[in-house]
Parts: structure tokens; sequence; C-alpha cells
């Protein structure tokens, strides 16, 4: 089995998930996975939870984040820790974009 090293910026699509919602997947593999989020001013991401780890970088912009029972604003720079099955969910306060990474892969991101 050959392993993909590179993935090219360029080459990645931006996918609409939704009204204002944007994502461009990145490297990855079975283990592990790196997604550009985009999001419009006032865009919601609603409360879910997966089984995946992952962790946000918040790239741009400025966010209302939930996680569990806590609820952040966080602005460039900043990052969060979501651990398998919490709810959280964001809400985008000024455009931006961030980095998450996911562990295991998000399947159904490909």
């Amino acid at each position: 089995m050959t392993v993909k090293n590179y993935f090219p910026g360029a080459e990645a699509k931006l996918e609409t998930v939704a009204d204002g919602l944007g994502r461009k997947v990145g490297a990855h593999n079975d283990n592990l996975m790196v997604v550009e989020v985009h999001f419009e001013a006032g865009t919601t991401a609603p409360m879910h939870h997966h089984p995946h780890e992952q962790i946000t970088y918040v790239m741009s912009g400025k966010f209302e984040f939930t996680v569990g029972d806590e609820t952040y604003i966080v602005t460039a720079g900043d990052s969060l820790y979501k651990q398998p099955n919490i709810e959280h969910g964001a809400t985008c306060l000024e455009a931006g974009t961030l980095l998450d990474v996911f562990t295991p892969h998000r399947e159904d991101f490909l």
C-alpha cells in the first residue's frame, strides 16, 4: 500500500457544507486528518458530537464556541480540544477560518 505524503492546497476543493460554511480536506491517513473550515460572519455550526478526538486552531476571525457545558469566545491563535462524543458547536462572530485536526480521520468527509 502506498502512503500519500503530500496534499497540495491548490488541489483541495472548497466544499460548501451549508450557507456560509465551507471546508477543504488536507493531509490525512487512517489515523489523522486536517481540515480547513471557512465561516462567514453569522454562520452557526450546530451542536453535534462524533466519536473522533478533535483539536480546533483558530487561524482567523472570531467565534463563540460551546464545548460541553462551557462557552468560549476565541480568536486567531486560540485552540480548543474536543474529547470523543462531547457536544460542541460554534457561531462565527467575525468571518474566519479554523483548522480542525481529527483522530481517527473523518471518513464522512472523504
